[in-house]
C-alpha cells in the first residue's frame, strides 16, 4: 500500500520525517485542502495519513495519540445551512476509513480554542480539536483515496494553549512516529 503522510506543520512531524516523507499542508482548512489537492493530483497514493497535534477536550494526558473515527466541522452550521436550502449538503460529519478500531471524535475549525467556554461546548461532541483534519478527510475522500487521522494531544484547548503547545511539540512528534510504527506504516 502506498501511504502519503501529511501534517499541518513541520514541527508536528519532526520525528516521523526521519523515517518517511511528510507533506506539510499549512494551517487551517482552506490551506490544508488546497495543498493536499495539489499533492494528490500528482501522487498516486492509496492511503493518506494525517498526523498532527490537537487540543484535548476530555482531560487526556499530553502526548496521548487519539485515532480518529469521526470528524466534524465545529465552525460550520451544516444542519442549519442544509435546512435553509431544503436538502442535505456536503460538509456534515464524516465517519473515517480507519485505522481499525479508531473511535476518537475530532472537531475541526479555523480558530484556536483558548477559552473554557469554547472547550466545554466542543467537548460535548468531540474528544480532540484541530484546524485541518476535516479538510484532509473530505478532500482525500473526494479524490477517491482512503484516509486515517491520528492526533497527539498537545494542550488542554484552553487559556494556556500558547504556553502548552510549544512545550509539548517534541513529545507529540515522538508519540506520532511511535504510533505510525505500531500501525505498520513505516515499512
Amino acid at each position: 500500500m502506498n501511504v502519503l503522510f501529511v501534517a499541518a506543520l513541520e514541527e508536528e512531524a519532526h520525528a516521523l520525517s526521519a523515517h518517511v516523507e511528510v507533506c506539510h499542508l499549512g494551517v487551517g482548512k482552506v490551506q490544508a485542502a488546497a495543498a493536499l489537492a495539489a499533492r494528490l493530483d500528482r501522487d498516486r497514493c492509496d492511503l493518506v495519513v494525517n498526523i498532527g497535534t490537537a487540543g484535548g477536550l476530555q482531560g487526556q494526558p499530553i502526548g496521548e495519540v487519539v485515532e480518529i473515527g469521526t470528524v466534524h466541522q465545529h465552525d460550520f452550521d451544516h444542519a442549519g445551512v442544509s435546512a435553509f436550502v431544503g436538502r442535505a449538503l456536503p460538509g456534515g460529519p464524516l465517519t473515517l476509513d480507519g485505522p481499525p478500531g479508531a473511535s476518537g471524535r475530532l472537531a475541526t475549525g479555523d480558530r484556536l480554542i483558548t477559552s473554557a467556554t469554547a472547550r466545554q461546548r466542543l467537548a460535548a461532541r468531540a474528544d480532540v480539536v484541530d484546524m485541518e483534519g476535516y479538510a484532509v478527510a473530505a478532500m482525500t475522500r473526494a479524490l477517491g483515496r482512503q484516509v486515517w487521522l491520528a492526533k497527539a494531544v498537545s494542550d488542554g484547548a484552553g487559556e494556556d494553549v500558547a504556553v502548552e503547545w510549544p512545550v509539548a511539540l517534541e513529545r507529540c512528534s515522538e508519540a506520532l512516529a511511535g504510533w505510525a510504527a505500531s500501525r505498520g506504516l513505516l515499512g
